[in-house]
């Protein structure tokens, strides 16, 4: 590679000098800055021309991709909030008749152990009731067998003249039957 001269201009005396100031770009491309901002001025607006030349060519640009995107997401987003409400609002409404099962159900079962203690109370009673009958039925045979054992004889013919009637109401079956 060939090393550009640089151009002696009085000021120029003080760079000769300095190694680093050779290697500077003003000092490679001397007085031509103008041509250097001329082309990357070129660069820049063939590039934005060719940016411009393609949305039109293919007829989208990111921007409006972008905003469509972004619109979708919300509607998206929206829909979303919509549908949570609406199973927040269903999970309510099913917690509050589940509330007010589970309050009819606690209504039946102090209703039911209401029933059962008064039912408990009259089986306590009667329970009570047919222990003194059984002590009274007790008493009473008791008294019987007394009075049974003191009334021998009587018994003996109560007994005879049961069989005596029974025997006849045998004998008039017989008659009519034949």
């Amino acid at each position: 590679m060939t090393e550009l001269a640089p151009r002696h201009y009085p000021r120029d005396a003080d760079y000769r000098d300095n190694p680093v100031s050779r290697l500077a770009p003003a000092a490679r491309f001397g007085g031509q800055p103008i041509l250097i901002g001329a082309a990357a001025l070129v660069i820049i607006v063939l590039g934005i021309g060719s940016i411009a030349g393609w949305r039109a060519y293919t007829g989208t640009s990111p921007e409006t991709d972008r905003v469509m995107a972004s619109r979708q997401m919300q509607v998206r987003a929206t829909q979303a909030s919509e549908q949570l409400v609406e199973k927040t609002k269903g999970l309510e409404a099913t917690q509050q008749e589940s509330i007010d099962q589970l309050q009819m159900v606690q209504d039946q079962l102090a209703t039911v152990r209401r029933l059962l203690a008064a039912q408990q109370a009259d089986t306590k009673k009667l329970s009570e009731q047919v222990g003194s009958l059984t002590e009274s039925i007790d008493g009473l045979r008791q008294s019987f067998a007394s009075a049974r054992t003191s009334d021998a004889e009587p018994a003996v013919r109560k007994t005879y003249r049961k069989k005596a009637v029974r025997s006849a109401y045998r004998k008039k079956g017989k008659k009519s039957s034949g």
